[in-house]
């Protein structure tokens, strides 16, 4: 009998055992559109409340997955795809009575900001690949709390920062910089400000377009978009940090977030406070038909300066059909500044017969905000989506300096001049966007209208002190108003179409340009609107699910506006002066890559051939009149044609370390029927390696190396090394995060470069001092709701 119940104890337990471990989830993943079946989806299965997969499998080649021996619980499963939005189905419960779920079809909705995007780290990619994009997830580097987006962009592939702060795509003459979709540079005039208080929290990811699709700007040849962060857990979030380096830079931010089930608001505030010190050394060769005679100039400037970034952002969803999107960023800057000038005139014997002395200090200030408002709706059940856009921008900024000449010997009187530029920059943008699928197969379509109106004035006001009268004069020449306006009309068309395993898009976008300007001293200058026409086109095919060939080529512009046309005269160093160019073409450029990817389980590597050729080319042109002062301009100089190798890769040693690098070599050509001195060739080459690491005790690190050179078309960047490391260690159940970061370690960045004319040879040696080590602390607080464990919003079975 003892053994008859031992037995049946046996095989309760058994059962139990059995019955409890029997659960199974299922399923069958297609396309929305179409209902084409999507193999190789990646399918991750959560237990309710976790952020770490519990187990994750692929597809098969029907779409079907089946996940078994399950336990009874609570769960949520994530479907995602490279080109598809992630699908999160939440509340999936098993039971005793109720052991398999069966998920029926599940339909992934087309991202179509990306075209078969190639995932390079699967479990949380910090790079992502497309054919005419490369996008950069923040949250991934160790950067993503307590720094700000120029520090961001320094660890970008494909982007360099100069050491003004100012951001570009490596191989692109003009890069423009987007926030959100949006063009930055109507937001400010100085884009490195701006970059340097915006903090890293608020940002989502950073997409560095190539050859950008017709929706956007046809401005530029690439573009840098920073995406913000708007997506965030139900419940109440965020965190506060602070960072101190040895330079004596200091900033402080916070950033806070409330999402409850149709609304969420999010909100920041940042401060930073620099201090940037830089040296330049300039030697100059004029030579002219009956002498030769040298300057050498020799410049030493320390600026500091603040500024903050406020930010407030209100996301609503109306009914399950609409949303609106409402923001409101404010920027505010004021630096101070003081440098001073030696210039050593030497005659043709190197004999040095005067000195000038010269003294500068100053103040710079300006304001920005930007209001934005967006809504959407969803037009039918087939994905038609209808969205309008509102954005105005007002900005001002103001620039005093106070300089100071003295000569030695004082053969020449000393001279004292005050120099005020105010500048107002405000605009208005329009833009109504509709997107559906036209034919209920793989495909897609675009269509867009957009308005930008921008008004822009500088007011330069000059004046000489008059040591007799003790009086300060109005400069009556170089004072001046310089009035600009802007009007913009644009439209475009985009269609997207998918095949199994190949993709191809194709755009159109015209705009028409009306600019007017004048100064007010009654010269008056009108530029005859213009019409302007940008097609765009990438394909690419994906073989054996390792391997993807790709191609694209776009139109772009590169419009002259106010910096360049304006012809009002800075005379800061009366030896070097510059003024814009009222009579400048826009210039337009043609270009064209193909790339062939090859890719596994870890490694990359993405070979690229691109060429591009440029008509009008707009540049600084710089030439030396008969009394050795140096004018410098803007001046379409002619055509470029450029031919360019880029070289891509990652690899994954361990599931912990990740490398990255990239390189380019290129030879370019510049031709002028106007100038024959501007007829030149020469080589590029750029750079950049970096690694990231994953350590124990819950620490990380993180580093790169870059360089870069270029020819211009009166000389050459001899090149720069920029260095930075950083590592990162957690406590406090990943609440606390501490960071020690080291940027240029082996010495202060610097830069020399060639510039060279018809009757002057010039070179010049840049440092600055960006060797610094820079502390940060971050602290995050989350109260998450339970309800919806895994954003983005889920869909029920």
């Amino acid at each position: 009998m003892k053994r008859l119940i031992i037995i049946s104890w046996l095989v309760f337990f058994t059962l139990h055992t059995y019955a409890a471990d029997k659960g199974i989830i299922s399923g069958k993943v297609v396309e929305q559109v179409g209902a084409l079946p999507v193999p190789a989806a990646v399918v991750s299965l959560y237990i309710a409340g976790t952020q770490q997969p519990l187990i994750t499998v692929p597809t098969d080649e029907d779409g079907l997955f089946k996940i078994s021996s399950l336990k009874h619980g609570s769960y949520s499963l994530k479907v995602s795809y490279v080109g598809f939005s992630p699908l999160v189905i939440a509340d999936i419960i098993l039971t005793e009575k109720e052991y398999e779920k069966r998920l029926g079809t599940l339909k992934l909705v087309a991202d179509q900001t990306s075209l078969n995007e190639i995932t390079i780290n699967a479990e949380k990619p910090l790079i992502q690949y497309a054919a005419d994009m490369m996008t950069y997830n923040v949250e991934s580097s160790i950067l993503s709390e307590g720094s700000t987006a120029s520090d961001i962009l320094k660890n970008v592939p494909m982007v360099e920062v100069d050491l003004d702060g100012n951001a570009s795509i490596s191989g692109k003459r003009n890069t423009r910089i987007f926030i959100d979709g949006k063009p930055s540079d109507y937001m400010t005039s100085n884009i490195a400000d701006l970059l340097s208080v915006l903090p890293s929290d608020a940002i989502e990811k950073v997409e560095v377009m190539t050859n950008p699709p017709a929706k956007y700007s046809g401005d530029g040849e690439g573009i840098i978009n920073i995406v913000m962060k708007k997506n965030f857990k139900i419940g109440l979030g965020g965190n506060a940090g602070a960072s101190v380096g040895l330079e004596g830079n200091t900033s402080v931010n916070t950033n806070a977030s409330y999402k409850s089930k149709t609304y969420s608001i999010n909100g920041g505030a940042s401060y930073r406070y620099n201090i940037r010190k830089n040296t330049n050394e300039n030697y100059r060769e004029n030579f002219f038909a009956d002498t030769t005679f040298y300057y050498n100039n020799f410049n030493d400037n320390r600026d500091s300066g603040d500024g903050g970034n406020y930010r407030v952002n209100f996301d609503w969803d109306i009914t399950k059909k609409q949303n609106l999107h409402v923001s409101t960023n404010y920027n505010n800057n004021v630096n101070n500044n003081r440098s001073g000038a030696y210039n050593h005139y030497l005659d043709e014997d190197l004999i040095e017969s005067s000195l000038r002395n010269q003294n500068t200090t100053g103040e710079r200030t300006g304001h920005t905000f930007v209001f934005d408002a967006d809504y959407d709706i969803q037009t039918d059940t087939t994905g038609g989506k209808l969205s309008a856009g509102f954005t105005y921008n007002d900005n001002n900024n103001f620039n005093g300096r106070l300089q100071n000449t003295t000569y030695t010997p004082a053969n020449r009187s000393s001279r004292l001049q005050e120099n005020r530029n105010g500048i107002t920059n405000n605009g208005l943008s329009f833009k109504l966007d509709y997107d559906r699928p036209v034919f209920k197969k793989r495909d897609h379509i675009e269509l867009g209208l957009m308005y930008n109106f921008r008004n822009n004035n500088n007011d330069q006001l000059i004046q000489s002190f008059d040591f007799n009268t003790g009086q300060y004069v109005v400069n009556e020449n170089l004072s001046n108003e310089f009035l600009y306006k802007e009007d913009i009309f644009a439209g475009y068309a985009t269609y997207n179409l998918r095949g199994k395993n190949w993709g191809a898009k194709a755009g159109l976008r015209a705009e028409l340009t009306k600019v007017d300007f004048d100064l007010s001293s009654g010269e008056s200058y009108t530029i005859d609107p213009y019409l302007s026409v940008f097609p765009s086109f990438s394909i690419n095919r994906n073989f054996r699910k390792r391997y993807n060939i790709g191609a694209s080529y776009s139109v772009r512009v590169n419009r002259p506006r106010e910096n360049s046309l304006n012809p009002q005269v800075n005379n800061t160093d009366p030896l070097n002066i510059n003024y814009g160019n009222p009579n400048l073409l826009p210039e337009l450029t043609h270009q064209m890559d193909i790339s062939f990817n090859v890719y596994g389980k870890l490694w990359s590597f993405i070979p690229k051939l691109a060429y591009s050729t440029r008509k009008a080319v707009i540049e600084r042109y710089r030439f030396v009149d008969q009394t050795g002062v140096s004018e410098t301009t803007f001046d379409n100089v002619g055509s470029n044609t450029e031919y360019s190798l880029f070289l891509i890769g990652n690899y994954r040693p361990h599931k912990t370390i990740s490398t990255n690098a990239n390189f380019s070599f290129s030879e370019a050509t510049y031709k002028s029927d106007r100038n024959s001195a501007l007829n030149r060739k020469g080589k590029n080459l750029r750079g950049r390696i970096g690694l990231s690491m994953e350590l124990p005790f819950k620490t990380a690190f993180e580093g790169n190396v870059n360089y870069y050179n270029n020819i211009s078309a009166q000389g050459r960047n001899k090149g720069s090394i920029t260095t930075w490391m950083g590592a990162r260690k957690v406590f406090l159940k990943n609440k606390l995060n501490a960071r020690i970061s080291i940027s240029d370690p082996f010495g202060r960045s610097s830069n020399s470069s060639v510039n060279e004319g018809i009757n002057f040879r010039s070179e010049n040696y840049y440092t600055s001092n960006t060797s610094n080590v820079t502390l940060s602390l971050n602290y995050r607080f989350t109260k998450v709701s339970k309800t919806k464990p895994v954003p983005p919003p889920p869909v029920k079975p």
